[in-house]
């Protein structure tokens, strides 16, 4: 059985905006996959629908044997505990500490009380600083957020959601905000996540070549449809150019040159 599986899944805004017109596809447990597409294009809304952020018009999203469609608060709350999510503008707490933060990414398995009042078992800080340390932040921990450059905030943005033992990752556009050398950072830590931990991860790009380098499989999107679901070493120029519908010559950028 995949550990995700999309079927049908279209997404219509008010007003009539199509965002996702009938995809479908399977992603397995221990893969590591790139959605690509121009702006616009439908990635974040399909990030979204994946954790239910955003509720599919028609069709169906199986994650880990439960379709999420149409369950109750309560069961998509312990399902959301599987899915950690990292943004493009880190949705961090800047007040607070590194620490503090990579500690929420608890709060979805305690009880409202207990996330309320911060309490945290020692296990619980322990496997935070193991975290933490793990992704060159020991120097940082104490630090406020706000102190940090945006490459360590994404990295607090990833041991946050470590933090909640996930299954799945789905990274929305992580690297668009970072220099290329900070940007190397954060891919090397979740393609090293998605070896040695076995988490599965998916990640929106705007960055084909990065795609081509981290991602063992690529699905193009254009104006809500998929238009490629393969591997990524076999992705051409010619369906590039389907995918984006332009001949722009920075499809390809030297993020990683």
């Amino acid at each position: 059985m995949p550990l995700l599986e999309l079927k049908n899944v279209s997404k219509t805004y008010s007003g009539g905006t199509k965002a996702l017109q009938d995809v479908s596809f399977s992603i397995e447990e221990g893969e590591i996959v790139a959605i690509i597409g121009p702006s616009g294009a439908g990635k974040s809304t399909l990030m979204r629908c994946i954790n239910r952020l955003v509720d599919t018009t028609e069709g169906s999203v199986v994650f880990d044997g439960e379709n999420i469609t149409d369950i109750s608060k309560k069961n998509l709350r312990r399902v959301r505990t599987k899915t950690g999510m990292i943004f493009q503008h880190y949705n961090l707490v800047d007040r607070l500490s590194v620490v503090a933060n990579v500690l929420h990414g608890r709060l979805g398995h305690k009880s409202t009380l207990s996330g309320a009042v911060g309490h945290y078992t020692e296990r619980e800080k322990e496997d935070a600083f193991k975290i933490i340390d793990a992704l060159g932040l020991t120097e940082q921990a104490y630090k406020p957020c706000n102190a940090l450059s945006g490459g360590q905030k994404q990295r607090v943005g990833i041991a946050r959601a470590l933090m909640q033992e996930p299954k799945l990752l789905l990274c929305d556009e992580p690297i668009a905000s970072l220099d290329p050398s900070s940007a190397k950072v954060i891919m090397d830590h979740l393609q090293d996540i998605n070896k040695n931990m076995h988490i599965t991860v998916i990640l929106n790009l705007h960055q084909v070549d990065v795609a081509i380098k981290y991602a063992q499989r690529i699905i193009g999107i254009t104006a809500g449809h998929i238009v490629y679901d393969g591997p990524a070493n076999q992705l051409d120029k010619r369906t590039i150019h389907e995918i984006y519908q332009s001949c722009e010559g920075d499809l390809i950028s030297d993020v990683m040159v």
